[in-house]
């Protein structure tokens, strides 16, 4: 998928809601979703964070983090926690939309930024919190047809999903946010997944 398919269909149609309940006390923080472009072929720019991390170590993720008080706004949290992770600087991100604010069961409420990216420098890991910089082809992540699914009452979510890329399996809010992404560009294969535990 190239940049110019991605925005046509993503500027096409309207922002999917998902109904969720009203919860309180949940702390903000954001995500960038960070598309790159490489061979005329948009890659998305994931992490895998450090195994010694107290929350969700091991686990595939975007650039993010909770909202600090010196942020002027959300975004500029996403920029700053990109920067801090992955050495990515602010002024090489294009934002390009946001999707709906994404509750998950750690007390945070996570707003993703889309963002197409284009680093002047070498994506650099921060070892205190990144493992791993790596790329996943964003075609692969949108066929909801290949995005598997564990139906279990969970938070607030009725299914869990799973997308596996080769040797990795993304799960998780990293996988319930692609999703989202998935069938706000694609609305018309929104019902479509692999069952885990149905018949």
């Amino acid at each position: 998928m190239t940049r110019d398919e991605f925005l046509h269909r993503f500027q096409l149609h309207h922002k999917r809601r998902h109904e969720r309940p009203v919860l309180k006390r949940l702390r903000p923080a954001a995500v960038l979703i960070p598309l790159w472009e490489r061979e005329g072929e948009l890659q998305v720019v994931l992490t895998q964070r450090s195994n010694h991390l107290r929350h969700h170590a091991g686990q595939i993720s975007f650039p993010g983090g909770r909202q600090e008080l010196d942020d002027a706004d959300l975004y500029a949290t996403a920029l700053r926690e990109a920067h801090e992770e992955i050495a990515l600087k602010p002024s090489d991100v294009e934002c390009v939309g946001v999707l709906q604010d994404y509750p998950v069961i750690s007390n945070f409420l996570i707003r993703p930024y889309v963002g197409f990216i284009t680093p002047t420098q070498p994506l650099r890991a921060d070892p205190r919190e990144v493992e791993e910089i790596f790329t996943v082809p964003l075609a692969h992540l949108m066929q909801q047809q290949q995005h598997f699914a564990y139906r279990l009452r969970r938070f607030i979510y009725d299914q869990v999903y799973f997308i596996p890329y080769q040797h990795r399996n993304i799960w998780g809010a990293t996988a319930g946010i692609l999703r989202e992404l998935a069938d706000h560009v694609y609305p018309e294969r929104h019902t479509l997944y692999r069952s885990l535990n149905e018949g």
